[in-house]
């Protein structure tokens, strides 16, 4: 046999690819099926197309899940990577513009969500063993900036696209337009399992009773147990539920007689509390431990329903702390204004002014109830002569007198002794007997875990700044960030389940090695950020392919996570 005459160095050439962590990432999106329902549920009409709707979408699911980038960046984020691992080849890659990309929304938006979503969720309770039996619901807003005057709730192709208005802004930004998140999350690891985008102006008391129903069609049963916020504490959706065979958790509001009642009676009564949790400070090693408890009053509420009054140590010093933090800061200003008002050019002349200028102090700090302030008018008196000339002793003077605007306050007591009697105490609300008064407080505090879903869709994912101008497309932008989420939660669920069983309690994944008792997404995916594959080129062709040197940490990572090593070491 011939011997191959040796390569001058002039004919090899080396081609680094990054891999990062799409891999792994890969590997649970085939694990979930959810690209083959992706080209069931949007499917490309034109075979003209090189690339795909699915494939389109794709891409920028992946995008948002790996590092977000605007839309008319998504072929240098796909040409960035190892040709195949974003789901496109490189010529298929170079089709990716944002016109492409865009008209693949213009589909989603187009096609029955409902029915992908329904599909995409079973199939994930089935694959990955994802229990339904308590679901979390609650909303959050998304700020957007921009006019979007055409975005009024019109038609688009036949389907109603949501409104991007002005409403309550849980950003703090009433200055600008939003539209509503609406997202449930199973309780089994936090997995979203339904969303529903709305109107910026929609409020929370009327998505309940359409999520509802749709998690009862979902999960195939009415009986699992539905835990949302105060906002869920209405006739008509409680009653819905309840008729309907439906059991919830959630939080009276302080409107309902029901608290008045109780917080009238603990002035002179103290009941049974039933310790729950006995916690060490999560924040101060030295600080006061955790200590929740719980009350079953024997008057039901107006509904019949159970009411568990819940007690917690923390909240007692948080709520007394920010009681008097409010109360300083508001004799603060309220001082200030009565420098101002007796200053010798005072703006502030009218009562009108005044009575403003203080129901916004004591709006700004909600401390109305305990800070009384009343205006009054103080008579400056000055003499003048009545005619010009040197004073003397004869001299007539008359008598000049100003009314000027005063403000004077003082402190309610018995309001601030009474609310703190009751501080750090809150009812619950529950239609099943069945569950005791630490079940309805275990369900209630799992409510959080969707806040850091919201929390990871902001900050993680950078859901906001929206480039886009149509409402249908952002729509189903916002589909593909559900996914996102779910996707992350999957990832988050299986390594927590895998430290678990192999009886981990840490891992160093956070930075200089450091031990994470709770490792998130964010801190997987960092791990494999870096990971790439060097080719060997003769003559342009690939001779020769190393895989990334996996480390012992990245393969433990992969092994509990299920994901073999062959997904980053096979040749493509």
């Amino acid at each position: 046999m011939a011997l191959q005459p040796p390569l001058s160095p002039s004919a090899l050439g080396v081609l680094a690819e990054r891999m990062g962590p799409l891999p792994l990432v890969n590997h649970f999106l085939s694990r979930m099926g959810l690209l083959e329902l992706l080209e069931h549920h949007v499917p490309t009409a034109d075979g003209r197309s090189t690339v795909s709707h699915a494939q389109a979408l794709g891409v920028l699911l992946r995008s948002i899940i790996v590092e977000r980038e605007p839309i008319y960046r998504q072929q240098e984020s796909a040409s960035g990577f190892a040709a195949g691992l974003f789901g496109v080849d490189a010529a298929q890659a170079t089709r990716l513009s944002d016109d492409r990309i865009g008209r693949a929304l213009d589909r989603l938006f187009d096609a029955d969500r409902a029915a992908l979503l329904t599909g995409v969720v079973l199939a994930v309770a089935q694959r990955f063993g994802v229990r339904m039996e308590q679901l979390h619901n609650d909303s959050t807003s998304v700020s957007l900036c921009g006019q979007y005057r055409q975005a009024s709730g019109r038609g688009v192709r036949g389907r109603s696209a949501p409104a991007i208005t002005f409403g309550y802004s849980k950003d703090h930004r009433p200055d600008l337009k939003q539209l509503l998140f609406i997202l449930t999350t199973a309780a089994d690891g936090g997995v979203p399992v339904q969303f529903r985008c709305a109107s910026g102006n929609t409020t929370d008391v009327r998505t309940h009773i359409e999520t509802w129903n749709t998690l009862r069609e979902l999960a195939g049963r009415a009986d699992f147990l539905y835990v949302a916020d105060s906002k869920l504490c209405s006739y008509d959706n409680m009653q819905h539920i309840a008729r309907a065979g439906g059991r919830f958790v959630t939080v009276m509001p302080r409107s309902r007689q029901e608290d008045a009642q109780f917080r009238k009676w603990i002035q002179t009564g103290s009941p049974p509390w039933e310790l729950v949790w006995d916690r060490p400070n999560a924040r101060e090693a030295d600080g006061p431990r955790d200590l929740w408890c719980v009350f079953k009053p024997e008057l039901p509420s107006a509904e019949l329903y159970t009411i568990v009054w819940v007690w917690s140590t923390l909240l007692t010093l948080h709520q007394t702390h920010r009681r008097q933090k409010h109360l300083a800061a508001a004799i603060e200003q309220l001082s200030d204004l009565k420098r101002r008002l007796a200053a010798a050019r005072a703006r502030l002349r009218g009562a009108a002014q005044i009575d403003l200028q203080v129901a916004q102090i004591l709006e700004r700090y909600k401390v109305a109830r305990y800070v009384k302030v009343s205006r009054v008018v103080r008579e400056e008196h000055s003499f003048k002569q009545s005619r010009r000339g040197r004073p003397g002793p004869d001299t007539a003077y008359r008598k000049i007198t100003r009314r000027r605007f005063d403000i004077e306050w003082t402190l309610d007591t018995h309001a601030i002794a009474y609310d703190q009697k009751s501080d750090g105490m809150y009812p619950l609300l529950c239609n099943d007997p069945s569950l005791s008064p630490a079940q309805v407080l275990t369900a209630h505090k799992g409510q959080p875990c969707i806040e850091k879903r919201f929390e990871q869709l902001k900050s993680v994912h950078e859901i906001a700044p929206v480039f886009l101008k149509n409402e249908a497309r952002i729509e189903a932008l916002f589909t593909l960030y559900f996914l996102a989420l779910l996707v992350q939660a999957l990832i988050e669920r299986e390594l927590r389940q895998g430290m678990q069983a192999a009886n981990i309690d840490q891992l160093p994944l956070y930075p200089e090695a450091r031990a994470c008792r709770r490792p998130t997404t964010e801190h997987i995916l960092r791990l494999f950020s870096l990971a790439e594959r060097v080719s060997v080129l003769a003559h342009g062709e690939v001779i020769r392919v190393f895989p990334p040197e996996l480390t012992e940490l990245q393969r433990r990572v992969l092994g509990l996570l299920g994901v073999p090593a062959s997904a980053y070491l096979d040749k493509p």
